[in-house]
């Protein structure tokens, strides 16, 4: 009927797939598929908004007016930021933005130089 293995908590054979994890509707029990353990490794990397992966040290600019939050502050389009730090968060590139000092970015803001 479906390719999806039994549930190895109830062996129950009602198990579907979600975000890549088996999930079984009768005991609640969830695990990973074979492919997410190679996702797993892969989702650590940060990457720009065109996709190119990012590291630390790196220098990217900024592909949109990005208004800075508790003051009347804007960081414009192309401004240039050297030697970012990657960190894990949502916010997940530390740096120091030329007048205007230290800043977390999100990765889908920037582009790689």
């Amino acid at each position: 009927m479906s390719d999806f293995p039994n549930c190895p908590e109830c062996n129950s054979e009602y198990t579907y797939e979600d975000r890549g994890l088996f999930v079984c509707p009768e005991c609640a029990h969830e695990w990973a598929t074979d492919n997410s353990a190679d996702e797993g490794e892969t989702a650590n990397v940060k990457r720009d908004a065109n996709g190119n992966p990012l590291q630390d040290g790196d220098t990217i600019t900024v592909i949109k007016d990005l208004k800075v939050k508790g003051s009347s502050l804007v960081v414009k389009v192309g401004t240039k930021v050297k030697n970012i730090r990657l960190v894990d968060g949502d916010h997940d590139i530390d740096c120091k933005i030329p007048g205007i000092g230290a800043m977390k970015l999100k990765s889908e803001f920037v582009k790689k130089i």
